[in-house]
């Protein structure tokens, strides 16, 4: 089985940010608004000169994408409306520059990556709302598509990969993918492509040239590649709210708890998790969004040496909890769920204490909760490990807790 190098470094990304940023931004109301409430070209179209970003959007969102701790940025430079945020350098239009902030915003996103040392990848959409060729002449658009994908392949120096969304649109139709991946591999040789399967085909392999499967608001599992001659990755994308573009009046946000989890289970399957936010119309953050991207900072500041680097281990751990462990050489990382946190029954909902057992025959030498340094309980007899868990001290629940083992 071949396993490309470009996407064993994608796996200890572990962590991305997804951006869903268009003109849909200034409506408000998602960036399907246009498609779902049916809006007509007439009305959403002049959508393009109210669209004027704040000159710092990119430079604020790569510093709230660095303090969550993602190591990537996955930014729409097209949506399905057919709006690019890029330069189209005369295809049409409908883009940015042409808009009434005059600016190629992709620039100024890859410019912000690059300061800060985040990895800039693109989301690009297939299907296209707004060009006519699209629906008449099948042919003609993929070529339009392919000249689009070569401008952000040629014109914002290296990326870390085309993340493609739309295909299962038309399921049945020949979208020439040798070419446009073909294409990519000519200018961007290191980049990743990934061709998101939509919510009904999760995790599902596709063409040869894939790097990544997606899960798109689902958990990932175990990949089946029984038969490819390719190792692949696996990326699940998870939205905050309901909508992936800006829903001023979508107050559905997960928790922080159900996020932080969200990145546990991805590890454990060696699926990186693509956590997504929808700027409002200025490119700025709603301060919820902020405060979460907060919350998963604070996560990955005690717990970050577990997150990026580690794969997942072959040994099964006894418990009547989720626990994993994860390995990196000699180091590996115990995952606890529902520790709880120490205090009088009648003040915290506290958790009984539970054991995990395993198999590990090498003698472990050292065992620390990673948030605060201190040693961990276990017993290590006849090549079985019994590791008592141990909850957060009162006033502080990080959720998950993480113990480091040495051997």
């Amino acid at each position: 089985m071949i396993i490309e190098s470009r996407i064993k470094a994608f796996e200890k990304l572990g962590f991305g940010m997804f951006v869903h940023f268009g003109i849909y931004s200034v409506l408000g109301k998602g960036e399907w608004s246009k498609y779902i409430l049916n809006i007509p070209d007439e009305e959403y179209e002049p959508l393009t000169e109210r669209f004027d970003p704040d000159p710092d959007w990119a430079k604020k969102l790569v510093k709230n994408a660095k303090m969550a701790g993602c190591k990537y940025i996955t930014l729409t430079s097209r949506h399905h409306d057919g709006f690019s945020l890029y330069d189209t350098c005369g295809l049409n239009t409908y883009d940015a520059p042409h808009a009434k902030c005059g600016r190629d915003l992709v620039r100024e996103f890859v410019d912000a990556c690059n300061a800060e040392g985040i990895i800039p990848f693109f989301y690009h959409t297939l299907l296209d709302w707004h060009e006519k060729t699209y629906n008449t002449d099948f042919k003609a658009y993929l070529k339009y598509l392919r000249e689009s994908v070569k401008l952000l392949c040629t014109n914002y120096g290296k990326i870390g990969g085309i993340w493609f969304d739309g295909k299962w649109n038309k399921p049945n139709d020949d979208w020439e993918e040798d070419l446009l991946y073909g294409m990519i591999r000519q200018y961007q040789p290191d980049a990743m492509i990934i061709n998101n399967t939509g919510l009904s085909e999760r995790g599902k392999l596709g063409h040869i040239e894939l790097d990544s499967v997606t899960f798109e608001r689902g958990r990932p599992g175990a990949i089946n590649l029984e038969g490819s001659p390719k190792y692949v990755a696996s990326e699940m994308c998870q939205t905050m709210g309901d909508t992936w573009g800006y829903g001023a009046d979508d107050l559905n946000y997960k928790s922080p708890a159900e996020l932080i989890t969200d990145l546990c289970v991805c590890r454990r399957f060696g699926a990186n998790l693509l956590l997504n936010v929808g700027p409002k119309g200025d490119g700025l953050l709603r301060d919820l969004d902020v405060e979460l991207l907060k919350c998963m900072g604070r996560w990955v500041e005690s717990y970050g040496e577990a997150v990026y680097t580690p794969r997942p281990s072959n040994i099964e751990i006894t418990s009547e909890n989720e626990d994993f462990m994860l390995r990196d050489g000699d180091s590996y990382y115990l995952f606890c769920h529902n520790v709880g946190m120490s205090g009088d029954g009648n003040v915290v909902p506290t958790e009984d204490r539970y054991v995990d057992r395993f198999a590990f025959q090498k003698p472990i030498k050292k065992a620390v909760w990673m948030d605060n340094g201190t040693d961990d309980q276990f017993e290590q007899e006849n090549g079985e490990v019994t590791l008592h868990t141990v909850p957060f001290a009162y006033g502080g629940n990080l959720v998950v807790r993480v113990a480091k083992l040495e051997a």
